[in-house]
């Protein structure tokens, strides 16, 4: 049984020391692209085509009202924007979108609220309906808390001359990044993505994703690609897959970013976190063997999309290698015989090694003084990591589901209209004061890291203690938060 338990903690870390080394090659694809962005000419204005922004809601009552202003605020011939509300809203949102809609009519907006009577497909469904009466070439989206730049489209459709290009997408900024811990955390992560992950998939010319909002599709990439679909909790996801295996370019601009705000409570990044991993199961399941079985990418390329698609199983990894840790501590004190292969396994610290290097070179991106984005990393990837651990238990569950297929609704993210730290969002409606039993089995693995913790000082053995500390820490900070976040949301 002992060396069973050996092998499966061994095929673990293997997963995830590949992994590591993917990310480590997105690191060099960055470092040599270097900060420089193909400039193309801008169009004249008689040029310019025709755009429809796609503005999907459902029950977004604190943010509808900046999300419209900001869009009419676009440097963009009135007569050249059209301007789709798509609202499957049920509560007050309505009304405030329709007085905004009269509001904007009068001043010369080409924009209208779509409703449905049925919200099917959730959020594919009403990008694929509002698209059947749209009349932009081109398709711009955005969710409900983004606030996107005024130029935003003036600086993303001169790529569109290349007619090989099918979307440009922009990276996402936070417009409340700085209130809390939780928030920081989350900033910290996403932001490696759209740097070194996204900018080096693309420079790479490997796959790479529409992330949802912020950017902006060519129609007929779009209907080419089969259009939205409602199989999977990440529909930009897919889509973008089955529109880059049909021959489309993407194109990624770090330079250009949209904000937006983070979750600020615990259950509502759960809820975020559940649909983007769950997500990625189900588009793996769809898409990776298409991607395998291609002729048209080079082997790089189809490794990358692997573990691109395959990125949220890390969460699974993480669970076994973490459960299957304080086993491991006592069968290396009790089974001399595996000393050897204990020896081996300290190869593996080279994956913590890597993946430092990918979130610090994605941190100093963004600071002039490197000895600060140091100073500041020490700090904030320990952290990132522990949180990210705790948060991996109901992460792997996601994954689960989605690789055997079980369905589940488009659950989305409440939205607070939290951008300064004076801010509250205690008496947000769209927060459902309940405590699930997953988060009671994290308590419990607060408390089995603990254990492991003590483990460390009978055994005298403390190689592992740091890994078990920042486990108790994680999976006790997302069970605290699971629990005040919810009683705060009364």
């Amino acid at each position: 049984m002992e060396l069973i338990l050996i092998i499966i903690y061994g095929l673990t870390l293997s997963f995830i020391f590949l992994y590591s080394l993917v990310q480590i090659s997105l690191v060099i694809n960055y470092l040599r692209k270097g900060k420089k962005e193909n400039k193309v000419e801008a169009f004249l204005e008689k040029d310019l085509p025709i755009v429809t922004i796609q503005l999907p809601l459902y029950n977004e009552l604190y943010v509808v009202e900046r999300l419209i202003d900001s869009i009419t605020k676009f440097d963009y011939p009135k007569e050249k924007l059209e301007i789709q509300i798509l609202d499957d809203s049920t509560d007050e949102t309505v009304e405030i979108v329709t007085k905004k809609v009269s509001q904007y009519k009068a001043l010369g907006f080409n924009i209208y609220q779509h409703r449905r009577e049925i919200r099917t497909g959730y959020k594919a469904g009403a990008l694929k309906e509002g698209m059947e009466i749209c009349k932009g070439e081109f398709i711009a989206i955005f969710d409900a808390d983004f606030l996107p730049r005024t130029d935003f489209l003036k600086k993303t459709i001169p790529y569109f001359k290349d007619e090989k290009i099918g979307v440009v997408q922009t990276k996402w900024e936070h417009l409340n990044k700085r209130y809390s811990l939780l928030t920081r955390l989350q900033a910290f992560g996403l932001d490696a993505h759209f740097t070194v992950e996204q900018t080096g998939r693309n420079s790479g010319k490997h796959f790479i994703n529409f992330n949802g909002t912020a950017g902006i599709w060519r129609k007929t990439c779009i209907e080419d690609a089969g259009g939205w679909e409602a199989d999977t909790l990440t529909e930009d996801l897919d889509l973008s897959y089955r529109a880059q295996l049909n021959g489309w370019q993407f194109k990624y601009l770090e330079k250009l970013g949209s904000p937006a705000e983070l979750p600020a409570a615990m259950n509502a990044l759960k809820n975020q976190q559940f649909r983007w991993t769950k997500g990625a199961a189900e588009c793996t399941r769809k898409n990776l063997l298409k991607v395998l079985k291609s002729t048209e990418f080079p082997l790089k390329t189809k490794v990358h999309a692997l573990f691109h698609l395959m990125n949220s199983s890390i969460f699974i990894c993480i669970v076994m290698l973490s459960v299957l840790s304080i086993p491991m501590l006592m069968i290396k004190n009790n089974f001399i015989e595996y000393k050897l292969l204990f020896k081996l396994g300290s190869f593996f610290i080279l994956s913590v090694i890597f993946l430092s290097i990918y979130y610090f070179v994605s941190l100093s991106s963004a600071y002039d003084n490197k000895l600060k984005a140091l100073f500041h990393f020490v700090f904030l990837f320990p952290l990132f990591l522990s949180v990210s651990m705790g948060l991996s238990l109901h992460n792997a569950l996601a994954v689960m589901e989605g690789y055997m297929g079980k369905k589940s609704p488009f659950i989305r993210t409440p939205k607070f209209n939290i951008i300064e730290n004076k801010d509250v969002w205690k008496k947000n409606k769209y927060l459902v004061s309940s405590v699930s039993f997953l988060t009671v089995l994290e308590f419990v693995m607060t408390i089995y890291f603990g254990f492991g913790i003590y483990s460390a000082f009978y055994y005298n053995d403390f190689v592992l203690i740091p890994f078990h500390i920042m486990l108790f820490l994680g999976f006790g900070y997302v069970t605290f938060y699971s629990l005040f976040h919810s009683r705060k949301s009364t």
